[in-house]
């Protein structure tokens, strides 16, 4: 694609997004697709938004749409409210989201397991009106140390994520350092060391941060890595991002992780999204 060029030096791994990228076919042809286009590694948030403890025969029906897919899952967030839509998590939202997020947590963490994916991530969730902010974040760190036990459980890494103001007003984590923050909270209220810090460039330009900065500072503490363009959030090479020096830069500082393909196709099928990326880079290696 026009003004981007994937560093030869950038021998990333990458794997799609299937809740924003295939999300003109069913959930369940989402993987095959990918594959078809060439990936070994999906990602997803909770595919079901009105449920955190969906039916055990959706849970099959999804494990085996991966397996036969012969994609690896690498990636899956927790139960997160509506997402897409008004939400951005429930871990610190009082009462029923609360109580949703913690009856996903064994839920998400066995279903990862069964298909050996090692990251977690749980959203933050929105400010309430009439609540106390402490009160939420004290509910949050609860929470979060549950996610993370049940992380390591199984193996996996517990992932805090930064969003952007502009699109996520009452989202409070819409900065590297309020994330991280967290993160170091988590770790020192379990001891595990698990929870990490998931780095989204996208979200990280929009909030006007110095992305070279940021990943100098906290590459150590990045658990996973997800990009889009700015502006549009659309595939690399149709904002003015530069991804390629971005990812580089990742690489050098000590990042060897996966990199999620986390943007939008724009008017055209999913397929056509990828015209950035050689097709034999495409296949984890």
């Amino acid at each position: 694609m026009p003004g981007f060029k994937l560093s030869t030096a950038a021998d990333q791994r990458f794997n799609v997004n299937l809740s924003i990228l295939f999300t003109e076919l069913p959930l369940l042809e989402r993987p095959a697709a990918a594959a078809a286009a060439g990936f070994t590694a999906v990602e997803l948030w909770w595919p079901w938004i009105d449920s955190p403890t969906p039916g055990q025969s959706e849970l099959d029906a999804l494990k085996k749409a991966v397996e036969d897919a012969g994609v690896q899952l690498t990636g899956l967030n927790f139960y997160a409210g509506k997402l897409p839509g008004p939400d951005r998590g429930a871990l610190s939202v009082p009462g029923e989201e609360s109580d949703r997020f913690r009856a996903n947590v064994d839920v998400a963490a066995d279903f990862a397991k069964s298909l050996g994916c090692t990251a977690l991530n749980a959203l933050y969730g929105n400010r309430v009106e009439g609540v106390d902010p402490a009160e939420q974040d004290a509910l949050a760190l609860e929470n979060l140390a549950l996610a993370a036990r049940a992380a390591d459980r199984i193996g996996a890494i517990l992932l805090v994520e930064a969003l952007n103001k502009p699109e996520s007003p009452l989202y409070p984590l819409v900065s590297a350092p309020a994330a991280v923050a967290v993160v170091d909270k988590v770790n020192e209220a379990t001891g595990l060391g698990n929870a990490k810090f998931l780095m989204d460039l996208y979200h990280l330009s929009m909030n006007g941060e110095d992305l070279p900065q940021v990943i100098d500072a906290y590459a150590a503490k990045t658990g996973h890595v997800q990009i889009a363009d700015n502006p549009g959030r659309g595939a690399p090479g149709t904002g003015s991002l530069p991804l390629d020096e971005l990812l580089d830069r990742l690489r050098k500082a000590g990042y060897d992780g996966w990199v999620g393909l986390e943007y939008k196709p724009g008017d055209r099928p999913s397929a056509e999204a990828f015209d950035w990326l050689p097709a034999e880079a495409r296949a984890a290696r």
